[in-house]
């Protein structure tokens, strides 16, 4: 497929949906899509590559395994390092 431009249809994971749709390129940064509109409930949101974003369980547990790898660090007397997560 060719460059992307404004109004091309893609598809993307909508968080009003909650299911993958089709949307509308509505902004572009670097030839890539940045934001788009559901053709369905016409919500814009920030392009998601399909990914639908973390559950608030997930959310929970993601801090409390980083808690507690904190807390196991500290009882060895090394200092934690906080590991980068990807976030969509």
């Amino acid at each position: 497929m060719g460059e992307k431009r404004l109004g091309d249809v893609i598809d993307d994971h909508c968080i009003k949906c909650r299911r993958v749709t089709n949307h509308s390129i509505v902004s572009l940064v670097d030839g890539e899509a940045a934001k788009v509109r559901c053709r369905t409930c016409y919500h814009d949101h920030d392009f998601r590559h399909e990914q639908a974003p973390p559950t608030k369980k997930e959310l929970k547990k993601m801090e409390a395994d980083a808690l507690a790898a904190a807390e196991a660090a500290a009882s060895a007397g090394v200092e934690a390092v906080p590991e980068e997560t990807d976030r969509v």
